[in-house]
């Protein structure tokens, strides 16, 4: 991502193409590093034995169950992006132009990579299958298990779009950017390097909703299961998003930014613009150490490496502080009552994502990993114990 961002700067490649082919710097040494370095595909979570192959013909019949089962879906994620106007207005519109080109595509590949990843499969008959099986009136067939895989293909239907969507403006924001001019006001570099921080946070995420694949062990073992859970996230983002401009729980009537209120005083916007860049680096950080497996609302395996070792929620941490850092709501360029609206809206936009998080612990913890990293979690992680220090937590 850095040679393809200074190659960018240089030609002033800005546009969305470029955008996209950041995402493949990002994505193809991520793959070759899981592949050759971590061999993902050799572990058991996997679902795969590379040494059990089946014969064709004995799995030719799940195969095409499970084609019938994927294509169903794919033609209903289709039938939703259609009908909502707002997939087909402003950013949304080149996230459809992506996945329009790359549709017929993944149905063509889909044929051979079905094939073949079945005939290694300890359990072919997945919730692509039984979908399939429902639909051709077979028999065996387990509605959880339908249920499961339309909740995984939603989550990433909802957030590949909005991925999509949200890419190109930042990358471009930053290939822009006048990096000489930025030296002369701290400001400015911070702001600089808060979008770099956004461009790789973006980008690491969109690739993690492309690459949920079984041999990269970056499938989705679940999807969240809780409507509470889904509620929380979804009113976080486009098009559902509650804390938009306008919207019901946008605190920023009123407010500046933080460079504004210290304006004239380099020493106050320095010491302001490190901790900004720091919490945004936190939060960029949290999504790289997901690697191929990020993605909201799923387990895709438990992770406790890089700031998880020190946090459950780092990434919410960071960007709730960074919010209220950025914004200083109880200043306002209106009246008390709007500095006093704006911090409460604020507080309740930290809620939200103090109920996401608790949701989220609630799916995870069906997985006796992720209890055992709760509990380790409890005793030695060091965000849980300064709470706990303070008497906000219990022990």
């Amino acid at each position: 991502m850095a040679l393809w961002i200074g190659i960018a700067r240089w030609i002033g490649a800005d546009g969305p193409y470029a955008g996209l082919v950041n995402l493949a710097a990002c994505a193809v040494p991520m793959i070759a590093w899981s592949l050759a370095i971590d061999r993902v595909h050799w572990q058991a979570s996997t679902g795969i034995d590379w040494g059990g192959r089946q014969p064709l013909a004995q799995t030719l019949d799940i195969s095409i169950t499970k084609l019938a089962g994927f294509w169903a879906t794919w033609l209903a994620i289709t039938a939703i992006y259609a009908t909502g106007r707002f997939y087909w207005q402003g950013n949304f519109a080149f996230a459809m132009w992506c996945l329009g080109y790359a549709a017929p595509v993944m149905v063509i590949l889909s044929v051979p990579y079905v094939l073949w990843l079945d005939r290694y499969l300890v359990e072919p008959r997945d919730g692509a299958w039984h979908l399939g099986a429902w639909l051709t009136g077979q028999t065996g067939v387990e509605r959880e298990a339908i249920f499961a895989h339309l909740r995984a293909w939603g989550v990433k239907a909802f957030f590949l779009a909005f991925m999509l969507a949200g890419m190109p403006g930042g990358f471009g924001e930053f290939i822009r950017w006048d990096i000489v001019a930025a030296w002369a006001d701290p400001a400015a570099v911070a702001r600089w390097l808060i979008t770099l921080m956004f461009v790789i946070d973006m980008a690491v995420a969109t690739v993690g909703y492309v690459l949920t694949f079984r041999p990269l062990d970056s499938h989705i073992r679940s999807a969240n299961p809780f409507a509470a859970a889904w509620m929380a996230a979804l009113i976080c983002y486009p098009p559902t998003i509650m804390m938009d401009n306008g919207g019901p729980l946008d605190y920023r009537l009123g407010t500046e930014e933080w460079f504004v209120w210290f304006a004239g005083h380099p020493k106050l916007l320095a010491l302001w613009g490190v901790m900004l860049v720091v919490l945004t680096a936190i939060y960029a950080w949290a999504t790289v150490a997901f690697g191929p497996r990020f993605s909201n609302l799923t387990n895709r395996g438990i992770i406790t490496h890089g700031p998880y070792a020190w946090s459950r929620h780092p990434a919410y941490l960071a960007k709730n502080l960074f919010w209220w850092l950025a914004s200083l709501p109880l200043l306002t360029t209106g009246s008390r009552v709007d500095a006093v609206r704006a911090t409460v809206l604020l507080g309740v936009v930290s809620g939200v994502y103090y109920w996401r998080a608790k949701t989220e612990e609630r799916h995870l913890r069906l997985d006796s990993d992720y209890v055992a990293y709760d509990r380790w979690m409890a005793r030695h992680g060091a965000v849980p114990r300064l709470f706990q220090k303070w008497g906000w937590a219990k022990r």
